[in-house]
């Protein structure tokens, strides 16, 4: 796989985390007036689940920054020591969609 579509997939995982972390959390508040010594335990139980889990996010989160700002910083090098090579990998992407198009 590409560094792109990882990139992608990570910030897809990322989303639908948040997204299960807020019903859990919709759960137990919905929970919260309900009885019995085994469900505050499991609630409580949960609750610190939720908390290390959004830790977690964070680093992850961070790191994902990171290492966008990397790569972004590395393509602004190579482009600022290879430009003539980008523009010439352009113009041929250009003439073989124009190919591509013309064909239709």
């Amino acid at each position: 796989m590409d560094k792109l579509s990882v990139q992608f997939n990570k910030d897809h995982l990322v989303n639908e985390f948040k997204e299960v972390i807020a019903d859990a959390e919709a759960l137990l508040k919905a929970t919260a007036n309900t009885g019995g010594e085994k469900l505050a335990e499991v609630r409580t139980k949960v609750q610190e689940s939720i908390g290390v889990a959004k830790s977690k996010m964070i680093y992850v989160k961070a790191d994902a920054i990171a290492k966008a700002n990397a790569a972004a910083k590395t393509a602004d090098i190579y482009a600022h020591d290879n430009p003539w090579r980008l523009i010439g990998c352009a113009a041929g992407i250009g003439v073989l969609v124009g190919l591509l198009a013309g064909r239709r």
